[in-house]
């Protein structure tokens, strides 16, 4: 995939040579500074005239007639050099990446200093160029019939660059690795729910954990049924297929100590239950289990990269569906805590089956909670579809979380969980919980549900109903499944250590 060489000449037979060019005009450096020799000057005119774009973000495609060994140079816009970013950085390789992916290149040379600059180093652009090659060429397959022409993607990248190869070449390892799993995750979730039930979940997971060394527990329904699931089993009521609780550890240390717990929602469909979704609610709630699927793609970095830190992750699975045998609202259930809870909404499931997710997180040994569902339209209403929705009980696993997602590029935004809001999802006359207090702060009353059961381990929440799925393309994914909180999540176990102690 990555072939790392040292000097970019003007003679070079090459196919598409990608150029970074930052926002001063009429000069270039580097290989670009090369080429406009040896075209004569005419790549600076270019820039003159704007036929070049140093505007961030923008591609330019300079086709050179044969006067170079290049047959085209691509052109990013990064922008000015004071202000470019990682993530603006890793957006404009995305554009560029499909634009070459649409004209059927199957390679491409870089010239990573031209990506350099103030607020970039080399490592740091070589990340986001081959998180990049991965995220922008995601494509979900599907199932229409295949036509005799198989498309093409960019498969072999060239990176030209005087720093350290070894260093250069574990950071497209690095980047590249995130953005596989990100699409592992994507595919996960766009997948239709008859092709993915708890129990296809459940052997990708022991797949993950057979090539990673994982140690890996499936909990069945008689399984659940002894250690007194009562939530998750609950949800499972109406259902034909069988609920799933699946555990994946890694430990990355020699004590199973300081063990961090990724809890994910794995609803594969919800249909609401009696507490019926309109039609046009429905269609797309097989991304209900999105939450399962960034855990399980931040596994599959976690595997790839062995950090020092021990992680067990736990996914509570099954659909929500409508039979004689489904619960109802007015139902009591006791959860696998002890904690007894008031059915008033059976479309408020998916904190029901956190809650034992969460609960045998902690008897795994987890010392620090997060957990990342797709729990409530609420969210959306609240922040929209850009901005994940994010609650805590812990000031300092708070700010990791909040810090490992603005490395990955995917914001989130906290939201108050008050004694009030605590109280509402306690009242009750029948049980210690109430599953649907009401719409008002709806978001945070499902927050704050879970939070009933991470008690006082430290814990995030994480709600991302709003930023799981698109719905248009964008520089670094297609419509439909994002892979959200992949990255997240492996950053923050990998940063956790050294953060933590």
């Amino acid at each position: 995939m990555f072939h790392i060489h040292n000097n970019l000449t003007a003679e070079q037979q090459l196919e598409n040579v990608i150029v970074g060019v930052y926002d001063h005009p009429s000069k270039f450096s580097g290989f670009a500074k090369v080429a406009d020799e040896a075209l004569g000057g005419h790549l600076t005119e270019l820039l003159k005239e704007g036929e070049i774009s140093a505007k961030a973000k923008r591609v330019s495609k300079v086709h050179t007639l044969g006067k170079l060994g290049a047959k085209r140079l691509v052109f990013v816009g990064l922008g000015k050099e004071k202000e470019l970013t990682f993530e603006t950085l890793k957006e404009a390789a995305g554009k560029a990446v499909k634009q070459l992916n649409s004209s059927k290149a199957s390679s491409a040379a870089v010239d990573l200093e031209s990506f350099t600059g103030e607020t970039v180093s080399g490592t740091d652009a070589a990340h986001a160029i081959s998180e990049a090659l991965a995220l922008a060429s995601y494509q979900f397959e599907g199932y229409k019939q295949k036509s005799n022409e198989p498309e093409k993607r960019i498969e072999e990248l060239l990176v030209f660059t005087a720093e350290d190869e070894a260093e250069i070449k574990a950071a497209l390892t690095v980047g590249y690795v995130y953005g596989k799993a990100t699409n592992s995750a994507r595919d996960l979730v766009n997948l239709p729910p008859n092709m993915l039930t708890a129990t296809d979940l459940a052997h990708y997971a022991e797949s993950l954990g057979e090539k990673y060394g994982f140690e890996t527990e499936i909990l069945g329904k008689e399984e659940m049924q002894r250690l007194g699931m009562g939530a998750l089993l609950a949800v499972n009521q109406g259902s034909v297929e069988p609920p799933k609780m699946i555990v994946l550890k890694y430990q990355g240390k020699e004590d199973w100590t300081n063990v961090i717990g990724l809890v994910g929602k794995g609803v594969t469909y919800d249909t609401g239950g009696y507490s019926l979704k309109p039609r046009e609610s429905m269609v797309g709630m097989k991304t209900d289990m999105g939450g399962a699927a960034a855990v399980l793609g931040a596994m599959e970095i976690i595997g790839e990269m062995k950090p020092e830190q021990n992680v067990v992750a736990v996914i509570a699975s099954t659909d929500n569906m409508v039979s004689a045998e489904a619960f109802k609202p007015d139902d009591v259930i006791t959860s696998m805590s002890g904690k007894t809870i008031e059915v008033t909404n059976t479309d408020a499931e998916g904190r029901l089956a956190l809650a034992d997710a969460v609960t045998y997180a902690k008897q795994h040994g987890a010392g620090y909670l997060v957990d990342v569902a797709t729990l409530t339209g609420g969210v959306i209403i609240a922040l929209g579809t850009e901005m994940t929705g994010a609650m805590t009980n812990n000031e300092a696993l708070f700010e990791q979380v909040l810090e490992a997602s603005a490395e990955a590029g995917e914001p989130i935004w906290r939201l108050p969980i008050t004694e009030k809001d605590k109280k509402r999802v306690r009242n009750s006359k029948l049980a210690d919980l109430n599953n649907s207090p009401g719409r008002e702060g709806h978001a945070i009353m499902g927050g704050a549900f879970v939070g009933e059961f991470a008690e006082d381990t430290p814990w995030v929440h994480l709600d991302i109903a709003g930023t799981s799925t698109a719905k248009k393309d964008s520089d670094l994914g297609t419509s439909g499944a994002t892979g959200v909180m992949a990255r997240t999540l492996a950053l923050l176990v990998e940063r956790f250590e050294s953060a933590s102690e």
